[in-house]
């Protein structure tokens, strides 16, 4: 496989299978997955970032326990529509997966998710600092993925 648009998605997965996707920062990757129907997601796990290997193992060891059929990594793309160095980033570590395994990959932009969880993690949840530490990332993979999904189910639609 490769890296391939959003909408080419749901051509290349079995009808019921799960997606999961990655706000990878720059010491955690938070997780999520969607459901096998792709109508929810929920965050479901923050790998600490150590060493690549170590990381993408942990993360097949999900997706195979998740029968996950493709990943949807957040794009950090700039206000003005720009890729700087993180976007730069995110589709290396995209690139090293596939070396690693042949699944499907496509990129949703991600502006705003870390701040849109934050807002609703203090405004409306009332969750402390330390505990919004251990949230955030994977709840803004969750915030991605659902964005993704909505995408598609609107496609569908």
């Amino acid at each position: 496989m490769a890296v391939v648009d959003l909408t080419e998605l749901p051509a290349l997965l079995p009808r019921y299978s799960a997606l999961i996707g990655l706000d990878l920062g720059e010491k955690t990757i938070g997780v999520a997955v969607s459901d096998v129907t792709r109508m929810v997601a929920s965050p479901l796990e923050l790998i600490r970032k150590t060493k690549f290997t170590a990381e993408a193992n942990r993360l097949f060891a999900l997706i195979d326990e998740r029968e996950v059929g493709a990943i949807v990594i957040g794009l950090p793309v700039n206000m003005d529509g720009t890729e700087g160095t993180r976007c730069q980033s995110n589709r290396a570590f995209a690139r090293n997966l596939l070396r690693l395994r042949d699944i499907p990959i496509a990129f949703w932009d991600e502006r705003m998710s870390t701040m849109a969880v934050n807002r609703v993690l203090v405004e409306e949840a009332d969750v402390t600092r330390a505990r919004r530490a251990e949230l955030v990332d994977k709840m803004a993979a969750a915030w991605i993925l659902q964005g993704a999904l909505d995408r598609l189910s609107a496609l569908a639609g």
